[in-house]
C-alpha cells in the first residue's frame, strides 16, 4: 500500500531526509552537524529497522529534537533519518553528512512544504516501511526569464552564497 506522510516544520526550518544503515549513525550525524555548523541548531531522529525498533534521536535544540521525533514517528520506515536545521542551509552540512559512513542515500534537503511517499508492506509477521520518494515543493510553473535571473543572482549575493 502507497502511503503519503506530510512534513511538519515551520516555514523557516530546513530538513533532510535520509537513510542509514546502523545504530551509531545517530551519534556520527551529530557529530558531522556540530563541526560543520557550530552555531547551527538542529534535532535529529534515526528510525531503527532491527532490534526494538527505537526512534533514538540526538541534537542541541529541544524544538528541533521534537520536530525530528514527531516526523520519525509518522514516517516509520526502517534505516531512515530526518534532521531539522534552524540558523543554518543544508547546503553547510550535507557534505558532512554524506561522508558519514553509514549513510547510504540522501532523499531531500529543503525548507519546502514535502510529503514523504512510502510503500507499506510485511516482512514475516512484522510491518515495514520503504521511502519509495518525496515530493518536494510545487510543481514547476515555466521558465525563467530575465527579471527571474536577475531576482536569482540578487537573492544568492544577498544571503551570502555569492559575490
Amino acid at each position: 500500500m502507497i502511503v503519503e506522510v506530510e512534513i511538519e516544520k515551520p516555514d523557516d526550518v530546513n530538513f533532510i531526509l535520509g537513510q542509514s544503515h546502523f545504530i551509531k549513525s545517530i551519534e556520527d550525524l551529530y557529530e558531522a552537524i556540530a563541526t560543520s555548523v557550530p552555531n547551527c541548531k538542529f534535532g535529529i531522529a534515526f528510525c531503527e529497522a532491527s532490534g526494538p525498533c527505537l526512534i533514538r534521536y540526538e541534537g542541541n535544540d529541544d524544538e528541533m529534537i521534537k520536530l525530528a521525533v514527531k516526523n520519525a514517528e509518522k514516517i516509520a520506515a526502517g534505516h531512515c533519518f530526518v534532521v531539522f536545521l534552524k540558523g543554518c542551509y543544508p547546503i553547510n552540512v550535507l557534505n558532512d553528512i554524506k561522508k558519514v559512513q553509514e549513510v547510504c542515500t540522501i532523499f531531500a534537503a529543503t525548507a519546502n512544504p514535502a510529503k514523504v511517499i512510502l510503500y507499506e508492506t510485511s516482512i514475516g509477521s512484522e510491518a515495514a516501511r520503504a521511502i519509495i520518494g518525496i515530493a518536494d515543493g510545487y510543481k514547476s510553473k515555466g521558465i525563467e526569464k530575465e527579471e527571474h535571473i536577475k531576482e536569482r543572482k540578487e537573492f544568492l549575493r544577498k544571503i551570502g552564497y555569492k559575490r
